[in-house]
């Protein structure tokens, strides 16, 4: 394939800026970006922000390009899409918008909103101050705005359009309160769009203090200067680990859509042509009926595919679009990766997390294997309904998985897979919310065996203290997260009801308003992550030490790993004979496992079944539930 040659950024030229000045611009840029998500957790009110920090902060140039951030600078999309020219944007002006499709994709689903203030500087235009949070609620057909069996993104909320939430300072009132109406949540909705703003505020204040200290033009010298320097080592990084002339490719499957549709295939290729990487994901299914499509943003993915390099190779290259030029994507229209509007997108994470794992595939067989396995799963779960004293009540959080193991360690047990998120406390939800969080601990055995093992998913049982409903959506029931290298496939995961009276009932990955009562118990475990490298050469008193604390059962460890733990110490003969026995018995290493998976077609049929009776049995619910109402 060719490519045709573009024209290099005005960036990409000598630059006058001494690099002392410059790595002071740049590491206050960083610190901006850490001011603006402190402003932010520490005035919002709901869980999914306050507590887990679900909302990203950028520092774009006056061009619109990101700076300091993390998915890629949206603002000229914002801005096409407006009814707002660049000239007459004012200081004090912030742009709210909520809806994806107007966004191509940079919200990826309704709850996540976003704001656009430009910075100015001695009435000049130098930047904006952009932030992203995941609101609790925006409307649409069931609590959390997460349905997972909607057919259109009309069912799934509210949409904003690019619209002015404040105008030279001051706040469209009317604007918000028939964006906050909409939502099942208005005053945790209003209070999290204020703390957004303020985030934005925060960051415009510390660029302007940056240029009353060095100068307006030596910081836009430097903007220039900082995306010139990531495109030159980005440039470097693809020219030292992917050969050229070779294609790699990939693919894995999500579950399901929510409505008995999949698995769903994610297929990737990636190929080098001199400075220029090209990822194409021709190949992956198309578009489906529910909501787990996934409106994936090209600049985003760029981004993606960038920081992945930078994670795993030199993380003190600073993320920014400056290499935007040198990272070709396409993504068919219409498939999983680009649906047509209005498909839905509401459980579009799903979807996500499988292509995170499809890329680093993809980067694994290009660079050999020197990166991680699969990642388990990150959930959103809802618990709504009416306390006793006629309170209603609703709350958000996203769950964690395993992380998978990387060469040389192990996966970190129950985390996101973005690195600053964090679990809501179950002393939060206990003091807010009508629930008693049982448990939270380390899935047992969950964990991809490897030399270095994948992380353990979460085991979290809640305890529900008044009658109400429960929405979630997860994935990795009908598949197993991969290992690599030798390395073993993560457990799958796994839901279970039970009802006060004992009786268990075993839920999908994807349900919605699902009745709960009081001292019923839900049992949520999340998947693990694959392992990386041969089990049975890790390191026996790592395994032991696992058995110790809980995370891989005495069985687990012999048949996985060949070590043999009694009263949590290494028997070591009857491990060397255990290894021995083993070796003997297997075949060749997979590069990849993905687990004893049935034939495609088997798992469609066992997916279709398994919504079918899932969907029986809730209507069966429903009805009782309305019954002993009085509805």
């Amino acid at each position: 394939m060719t490519t045709q040659k573009q024209a290099l950024p005005d960036f990409v030229r000598e630059h006058d800026i001494d690099h002392v000045t410059l790595d002071i611009i740049e590491n206050a840029l960083k610190n901006i970006r850490h001011e603006m998500d402190r402003v932010l957790v520490t005035t919002a009110v709901s869980p999914v922000i306050r507590e887990q920090a679900d909302e990203f902060p950028l520092i774009a140039d006056r061009k619109g390009r990101m700076i300091v951030g993390q998915f890629g600078s949206p603002v000229d999309t914002v801005l096409e899409n407006s009814p707002y020219t660049v000239g007459e944007l004012k200081d004090g002006d912030v742009i709210a918008t909520n809806d994806p499709y107007m966004m191509e994709g940079s919200t990826s689903h309704l709850p996540d909103i976003l704001l656009v203030r430009p910075i100015f500087h001695s009435d000049e235009r130098i930047g904006y101050a952009l932030q992203w949070g995941n609101l609790m609620d925006v409307g649409g057909s069931t609590a959390g705005s997460i349905p997972i069996d909607a057919r259109s993104i009309f069912e799934e909320g509210v949409r904003m359009p690019p619209v002015k939430l404040y105008n030279a300072g001051k706040l469209n009132e009317e604007v918000l309160r028939f964006f906050c109406h909409n939502s099942r949540t208005p005053r945790e909705t209003r209070a999290d769009v204020m703390a957004i703003a303020a985030g934005t505020a925060a960051g415009a204040q510390r660029v302007k203090d940056i240029c009353d200290r060095f100068g307006k033009d030596t910081y836009l010298e430097a903007c220039d200067a900082l995306l010139n320097r990531t495109r030159t080592s980005i440039i470097s990084l693809i020219r030292q680990l992917i050969p050229e002339d070779q294609t790699f490719e990939f693919e894995d499957y999500t579950d399901d859509d929510g409505l008995g549709n999949g698995p769903i295939k994610l297929k990737l290729a990636m190929w080098r042509e001199g400075d220029t990487l090209h990822l194409d994901w021709a190949g992956s299914d198309d578009q489906v009926p529910g909501p787990v499509n996934f409106l994936l943003n090209k600049e985003m993915f760029q981004m993606f595919a960038g920081v992945f390099l930078i994670s795993a190779v030199d993380p003190t290259i600073l993320f920014n679009d400056g290499y935007a030029d040198i990272i070709e994507v396409n993504i068919p229209d219409g498939s999983i990766l680009r649906p047509k509007e209005p498909a839905p997108l509401s459980n579009r994470l799903v979807v996500m997390a499988r292509l995170f794992d499809v890329l680093g595939a993809v980067y694994a067989k290009a660079i050999g294997f020197n990166v991680s396995g699969s990642y388990g799963t990150s959930p959103n779960f809802v618990y709504s309904g009416v306390k006793d004293g006629g309170e209603p009540f609703q709350t958000m959080e996203i769950l964690y998985g395993g992380i998978p193991a990387i060469p040389g360690k192990d996966g970190l047990d129950g985390h996101s897979w973005w690195p600053e998120f964090l679990a809501v406390p179950a002393e939060y939800m206990e003091t807010y919310y009508p629930m008693i969080v049982d448990e939270y601990s380390a899935r047992r055995d969950s964990c991809g065996a490897g030399e270095f093992r994948g992380g353990c998913g979460i085991k979290k049982v809640y305890r529900f203290l008044s009658d109400g409903s429960i929405t979630y959506q997860d994935d990795r029931a009908h598949t197993f997260p991969y290992g690599v290298a030798g390395g073993k496939p993560g457990a799958s995961s796994r839901k279970t009801l039970i009802r006060k009276d004992g009786e268990e009932i075993e839920l999908p990955s994807k349900v919605r308003d699902v009745p709960v009562y009081v001292g019923d118990r839900l049992v949520f475990e999340t998947a693990g992550a694959g392992g990386v490298g041969d089990p049975l050469e890790r390191d026996p008193e790592a395994v032991a030490k696992d058995v110790r604390w809980g995370l891989v059962s005495p069985e687990a460890a012999a048949s996985d790993h060949g070590v043999v733990v009694a009263d949590g110490k290494v028997d070591a003969d009857a491990t060397a004979s255990k290894r021995g026995e083993l070796r003997s018995s297997r075949g060749e290493l997979p590069g990849f496992d993905h687990g004893d998976l049935p034939a495609l077609e088997e798992q469609r049929r066992v997916i279709a079944e398994t919504r079918r009776r899932f969907n029986e049995w809730l209507s069966g619910e429903l009805g009782a539930a309305r019954t002993n109402s009085g509805g």
